[in-house]
């Protein structure tokens, strides 16, 4: 029989799966709803609080809850070509080509740019990145490692330097709520759940279930059933945790208008905080929040791909991977957050959909006995959503990319799909979908319960 596993051992996972998890974009975000929504910040935290940490609760479930060994494993479920397919993009999104390289520029841009002289940031942006990946390279050659320096040092060290600013801006508030703007408005709830997606941690979860499962075997946890236990556990850790520290930065976000007024990312927001209550210390303290953030959630990123590209490509060892992805996500870092973030978005927006009906697929599937069909059809019925959507988001960042087909398509699924133009339009055609691939005769995917 298995010893009883002690709660300390679920908190170390979940500290470490919170790690993974919070990056510097899920500093930058909430701060500024916080701004935006003003007196609605309860209506804007709640939509957000449900993206940002529900969806990827839900996905580290599907992980852990089905059995699967990763993503490709639960992707297979629709179809194996899919399974491929669809982890290389996933994989490749949140890998080298936009989350790991968006973690060495946002602290160079948020922590070190407004410091520095123009005609110097382009040769500092390359050492600062290289010295960053060298870093990550490092700590990431060993995966069984993983949860040692995320867990029980990295993580840790983070929230000691984030909470003397949050603790700060409690004791001493800055002022108090102003009027809502924008979305905010009259849509707080709605923008709150939009903006949750940029955090990508939905996507995230399906990527960081393989590093979670082997965090907890290597704690000692084989048992199918323990394993569960344990993600389920770790799991509400992590994102109790990250709803507290939500709540915090909102809030602070929400207080700071009136002491150091508007602008127009996170970021500076961030800065402008720190500014006002640590002065040109406040700098420092700002540096090392946003490095020690961005630094573990790279070193996570890159093991989590290193892990599948070599599942995938067995002939080139995982440390070459480590290596070959440091190389390109420094590459990548080095054209810059602003072109960084303009092409991810509609990456996002053709993913997102796809990702989500595959986890709630996976949760319910004993709803539909496990079947093939209601997978393939209900993930074939959202592609045609998810495909427009991604369309829509790069004909708003690059208006010269239209395509009169697409324009058509587009104005089609505005005027008669529901709950597309708040971005959902992919529910009912999901649910279609799902029930007919239900009535549908066919195999079970072979379960691994």
């Amino acid at each position: 029989m298995q010893q009883k596993i002690p709660f300390s051992t679920y908190a170390v996972i979940g500290t470490m799966l919170f790690g993974l998890y919070f990056g510097a974009g899920n500093l930058i975000f909430p701060i500024q709803l916080g701004q935006l929504a003003g007196t609605n910040f309860w209506f804007g935290l709640i939509g957000f609080l449900v993206t940002a940490i529900g969806l990827p609760f839900l996905g580290i479930l599907a992980i852990g809850l089905s059995g699967s060994n990763g993503l490709r494993d639960l992707a297979s479920r629709v179809h194996p070509l899919f399974g491929v397919t669809f982890s290389l993009a996933l994989y490749l999104t949140i890998g080298p080509f936009f989350a790991i390289p968006r973690t060495a520029t946002v602290p160079f841009v948020v922590g070190f740019e407004p410091y520095i002289q123009a005609q110097h940031t382009t040769l500092l942006l390359v050492l600062f990145s290289f010295v960053f990946f060298a870093i990550v390279y490092y700590f990431s050659l060993n995966p069984a490692k993983i949860m040692d320096y995320i867990g029980k040092y990295l993580t840790p060290a983070f929230l000691i330097v984030l909470f003397i600013l949050i603790i700060t801006s409690i004791v001493k508030p800055m002022g108090h709520f102003q009027q809502p703007m924008g979305d905010y408005i009259d849509a707080a709830f709605m923008t709150g759940f939009k903006e949750g997606y940029n955090t990508m941690d939905a996507l995230a979860s399906l990527a960081f279930g393989i590093v979670v499962i082997n965090a907890i075997k290597s704690a000692g946890i084989t048992d199918r059933k323990e394993i569960a236990k344990a993600t389920w556990t770790s799991g509400i850790f992590a994102m109790a945790l990250m709803m507290l520290i939500y709540g915090l930065i909102t809030y602070m976000g929400a207080s700071s208008m009136e002491a150091v007024g508007p602008y127009e990312n996170g970021g500076l927001i961030f800065a402008a905080v720190a500014d006002h209550y640590f002065g040109s210390f406040g700098a420092i303290l700002l540096a090392i929040i946003i490095v020690l953030a961005c630094l573990k959630t790279s070193i996570g990123l890159i093991t989590s791909c290193s892990e599948f590209f070599h599942e995938v490509f067995p002939k080139i060892s995982y440390k070459w991977f480590v290596f070959i992805l440091c190389l390109v996500s420094f590459t990548i870092a080095n054209f810059g957050l602003t072109n960084i973030i303009q092409y991810a978005v509609p990456v996002l927006m053709f993913l997102y959909p796809l990702a989500i009906v595959l986890i709630l697929l996976a949760l319910g599937s004993s709803l539909f006995k496990n079947k093939q069909a209601v997978y393939l059809t209900a993930i074939f019925f959202t592609f045609f959503i998810s495909l427009i959507d991604g369309y829509r988001a790069l004909a708003t960042s690059i208006p010269a990319v239209k395509f009169g087909l697409f324009e058509a398509v587009e104005q089609l699924y505005s005027d008669f799909l529901p709950f597309y133009d708040i971005g959902l339009g992919w529910i009912l055609p999901a649910l279609l979908g799902a029930f007919i691939g239900s009535i549908f005769p066919s195999r079970k995917v072979k379960s691994m319960y």
